[in-house]
């Protein structure tokens, strides 16, 4: 099986079953598919085949699973990226991903269009000076059906990390890497053809990608598709498409849930709240809940590196263990916490967590040392510090390379957060080290607030919280934090502002 053959079979089981919904269109498993296939022709005519790279710069839009199966199907490597990344950013990963072609969205053209570049260039809509029409080849009128007879271990995507640190690397997936998360979701989530997926976060990230929308064609479940996110719209779509499974980050359910209709909205077809990337604590946990009538709130952690896969945590397990990662590691997928002597960690120590499965990368694109840094021989680093408690629940204490030390001592800074975002009058913070000439690296916080807080108030409210060499010595006020397109907080501009 590959992921192209997903789709090929659900046309033949499912033809007449709706398969995605967006932007005022509908369309049937057999119209997906026919589509897919007039837009492979059209690629192919172009000189698309084997091992090729497309770069996809599309939201959540019905092009994007039309462009996405197309690429698959002739055996080329798909490259999505994300809707909100500038020009200069869009030319690095052309570049760095040997891209041989670019297909954009009209949404997104103005960023692009005046790309000097040999590649062939595609858009949605009509044609344009030195860019092919993708509708055109949607009305290919190709009769041949055209198949895909790609190995489950060939190359299948490529995803592009958020570049926290750095330039992004590229992540290069198989077909068997996908599909093996892809079936993990399914299982763990209880898709079926009758489930409604609601796709809010980018397509171009690898849990809304691979853990949803693969998974969705695995059991030819529907896909709505909703090109960026509020509040009004998540709530409106899941009313009016019954949908039964969403997944979003923290910040998603925390804004919906101060929605003023909330109480008032028919939420009761979901079956399945799924949050990522970052955990929520007890206290939010409860406020989501509440909001949202429901005990099914479910986190997963993982690592795109990893398909993504990792552990999760039922929505029984948050009453008492929320702000966990749960205790298990999901289908397919294996999990150590090992000390800096590679030996596996006892109760309340700390360690990286390992992962091992056949969803792991296949490496990163032309970064073979990156790769070698990445593995312990069939496990991945994830990078993440994290200790067991007494009933094996797994508990991220913070990123290995955010840890401070100062005199000598481990301080981590996702402890400290969690305690400054308790303060009712602060809503994001950053915690780093700095140097310091005497300790090494001292503690600075970096936050934004509702109102200006000074420092010795900040000291005062966390002071009976945390142990006197945790408190930060140093606070800066910021009107917002610096973030990446996927609304990861960035901490490395933070580093290069200085003290």
């Amino acid at each position: 099986m590959n992921v192209s053959g997903l789709l090929e079979r659900n046309a033949r089981k499912f033809p007449e079953a709706e398969a995605v919904v967006g932007m005022g269109e509908r369309m049937t498993f057999k119209q997906l598919d026919q589509l897919a296939n007039a837009v492979a022709h059209g690629l192919k005519e172009q000189g698309i085949g084997r091992g090729d790279k497309v770069v996809l710069f599309m939201p959540n839009v019905p092009e994007f699973i039309v462009s996405y199966f197309a690429v698959q199907r002739l055996k080329a490597v798909i490259v999505p990226i994300n809707a909100k990344l500038t020009r200069k950013e869009v030319e690095y990963i052309l570049d760095h991903s040997d891209a041989k072609a670019l297909i954009v969205h009209e949404l997104l053209f103005e960023a692009v269009k005046d790309l000097h570049s040999d590649l062939l260039l595609i858009k949605t809509g009509l044609a344009a000076d030195r860019w092919e029409s993708l509708n055109g080849f949607m009305n290919y009128s190709a009769a041949e059906k055209l198949f895909s007879d790609a190995k489950e271990d060939d190359p299948s995507t490529i995803l592009y990390t958020s570049g926290t640190t750095g330039k992004p690397k590229g992540v290069l997936f198989s077909h068997r890497n996908i599909l093996s998360v892809a079936q993990m979701i399914c299982v763990e989530m209880e898709m079926k053809p009758e489930s409604r997926l609601l796709h809010m976060m980018p397509l171009s990230h690898s849990a809304p990608l691979h853990l949803f929308l693969v998974a969705g064609m695995i059991v030819g479940a529907k896909h709505i598709l909703v090109p960026t996110f509020t509040p009004d719209l998540f709530l409106d779509t899941v009313e009016k498409e019954q949908t039964t499974h969403f997944f979003g980050a923290p910040v998603a359910y925390l804004m919906t849930a101060k929605h003023p209709q909330v109480g008032e909205r028919d939420l009761s077809s979901m079956k399945w709240w799924i949050y990522g990337s970052a955990p929520l604590s007890a206290a939010e946990v409860r406020f989501v809940q509440q909001a949202f009538r429901t005990d099914n709130l479910v986190c997963v952690y993982g690592l795109t590196e990893a398909g993504p896969s990792g552990t999760l945590m039922t929505g029984a397990e948050h009453a008492e263990k929320a702000g966990s990662i749960g205790k298990r590691a999901a289908l397919h997928t294996e999990l150590r916490i090992i000390d800096e002597a590679g030996k596996d960690v006892g109760v309340d120590e700390i360690g990286e967590i390992l992962l091992r499965g056949e969803g792991n990368m296949l490496g990163y694109y032309k970064n073979d040392e990156a790769t070698k840094a990445t593995f312990l021989g069939d496990w991945l680093k994830t990078g993440d510090l994290a200790k067991f408690d007494d009933d094996g629940f797994i508990w991220v204490v913070d990123r290995k390379k955010d840890l401070i030390i100062s005199g000598g001592v481990n301080i981590y800074p996702k402890e400290i957060e969690e305690m400054l975002l308790s303060h009712p009058d602060i809503n994001e913070v950053a915690v780093i080290g700095v140097p310091h000439v005497e300790w090494g690296e001292t503690v600075k916080a970096y936050f934004a607030g509702a109102r200006e807080l000074d420092a010795e108030e900040i000291k005062s409210f966390i002071g009976d919280g945390l142990a006197s060499f945790k408190i930060p010595r140093l606070f800066e006020q910021m009107e917002a934090l610096p973030r990446n397109a996927s609304g990861k907080i960035l901490k490395q501009p933070l580093r290069e502002r200085g003290v």
